[in-house]
């Protein structure tokens, strides 16, 4: 069992990656624990293959000082929202009892992102219901349901409920992302080309962070989506 502050859920190995490793960089500096849970390998994309994803995400998660790490292995576009899935979820979140859980987008371009969101959703809920028992390696676990959920901003544009600036961490993010050397643009690769293998995707990351930036005065940020109203102790505080 591991107590982390903050665990991300991602459909693919990348996603969170693309889509927050910034906000990690950020809170892993400040001391919090964090931990990323991949739902699948990854096996449909079209470069790679499971096993160069597996060896990108660990260098990944090197180079970001993730605490922990898993796979899941569900099934790259075949997943479903199952109570085999669900019960498969509960039971990382009980064994890390996070205090605040990250998930996919609720809506995209990939199938797999908003199905993933709706999954991890609902298992952060049934997580905290005593009467669904669960166990890992043999040890009964506690119920337990983060404090939040919040869903990062993917491929297709969502206005945001909040931002997050990273805008110390952004030459540390793309320095990330180049971990997964088979999925983003290399100029002598033979592979074919992807929506996110094109030597522009990186520009239009690097656009979509400094829009979300611009409302709040910083160069780049990156956004997110809330299920719930949030609070705050200290209106000052806001940017």
């Amino acid at each position: 069992m591991v107590n982390l502050d903050i665990l991300a859920f991602a459909a693919h190995p990348d996603d969170i990656e693309i889509s927050m490793s910034g906000t990690l960089l950020k809170h892993i500096a400040a001391g919090k624990t964090v931990g990323i849970v991949d739902l699948t390998q990854g096996e449909l994309g079209t470069r790679g293959t499971s096993e160069t994803r597996f060896a990108e995400a660990k260098r990944a998660s090197e180079l970001m000082g993730i605490h922990y790490r898993t796979n899941l292995n569900m099934g790259d576009g075949f997943f479903e929202n199952t109570a085999e899935n669900r019960l498969a979820i509960i039971r990382e979140i009980r064994n890390c009892k996070p205090q605040i859980v990250f998930a996919n987008s609720i809506t995209d371009r990939h199938p797999d992102h908003a199905r993933a969101s709706k999954l991890v959703s609902e298992a952060c809920f049934y997580a905290g219901l005593v009467k669904i028992e669960t166990e890992m390696n043999g040890v009964k676990q506690q119920a337990h349901r983060p404090k939040a959920v919040y869903h990062y901003i993917q491929d297709r544009y969502i206005d945001p409920d909040f931002v997050v600036d990273i805008s110390d961490f952004i030459d540390k993010k793309m320095e990330v992302l180049s971990s997964y050397t088979t999925q983003f643009f290399q100029a002598n690769s033979k592979e074919p080309k992807t929506p996110i293998s094109g030597e522009e995707f990186f520009d239009f990351l690097k656009g979509r962070m400094a829009d979300y930036g611009r409302s709040l005065g910083v160069k780049y940020a990156e956004g997110f989506t809330a299920e719930r109203v949030i609070g705050v102790d200290d209106i000052l505080a806001l940017k």
